[in-house]
């Protein structure tokens, strides 16, 4: 298992299995994903992205196999959670629940450590600039459940990035979105990356924006399909085979009918 190192890899997986129940839902993934790159990972619904998301980050803990995350492994931490910003999958709102976008943000400053003491100047100001960073700051006092889909996704990735994280994992952050502003946020996520030096790990449907800002592609049916870069991932044959049907890759990537959860 890999300690913390500039040279390590920043995510580390090594022949994760997962089982649930007689189930299998992942079966030994190898990957490792280097310091400052975008790398994606697609696939069709069920085959196991979130699954291997919450793997990484010691939410579920694997049958077989090992993974580290900064260096650190997933079932230890610790501390370097800190360094680490996530924006789940499941994002369903009270529209009635009182929290403004800038509570949301100022949310990802509070820990176990924390969350009874007030923010600082310093923080609060913090959250002011990350919200201005993403082009969301005069939404700070606006009800976040009256927000656009793709207004709370801003205002979303300026919570995880809040803590100025060395890594970023986003399940599926464009769901719900139309497709301009899918590529509107691919563009953005991609300039904070290069802006903040960022390792990004990113699941997505949206096959062709990811393709166009990521360094490489896992492509994910419970067992690794393909890895590599994206054309050689929208190439592949293995790539339809993880899918199970036939389409145009590039002109025609939303036109898979994938399988139900």
């Amino acid at each position: 298992m890999p300690c913390q190192n500039e040279n390590n890899p920043v995510v580390f997986a090594e022949d994760l299995t997962i089982r649930k129940g007689p189930t299998l839902v992942l079966q030994e993934i190898t990957f490792e994903v280097n310091r400052g790159e975008m790398v994606g990972i697609i696939g069709p619904n069920g085959g196991g992205k979130t699954t291997l998301l919450r793997t990484l980050l010691g939410l579920i803990k694997p049958s077989a196999g090992k993974s580290a995350l900064l260096g650190h492994p997933s079932d230890r931490l610790g501390p370097v959670r800190e360094k680490i910003g996530y924006i789940p999958q499941s994002r369903t709102y009270d529209h009635r629940f009182p929290i403004s976008a800038g509570d949301v943000v100022r949310m990802g400053l509070y820990s176990s450590r924390t969350l009874l003491r007030p923010l600082k100047r310093s923080q609060k100001e913090s959250c002011r600039e990350m919200l201005d960073i993403v082009g969301a700051l005069h939404l700070a006092t606006h009800p976040f459940g009256d927000l656009s889909g793709g207004e709370q996704q801003r205002v979303l990735l300026a919570r995880a990035l809040v803590r100025r994280p060395a890594l970023l994992l986003l399940d599926e952050p464009n769901t719900g979105l139309d497709p301009a502003a899918q590529q509107l946020f691919m563009e953005q996520l991609h300039r904070l990356q290069q802006s903040f030096g960022l390792t990004v790990l990113l699941v997505s449907h949206d096959i062709t924006s990811l393709a166009a800002c990521a360094d490489r592609l896992l492509c994910i049916n419970r067992s690794m399909h393909i890895h590599g870069e994206p054309q050689q991932v929208l190439q592949s044959p293995n790539l339809k085979k993880a899918y199970r049907c036939s389409y145009d890759l590039l002109e025609r990537a939303s036109a898979c009918e994938e399988e139900p959860r």
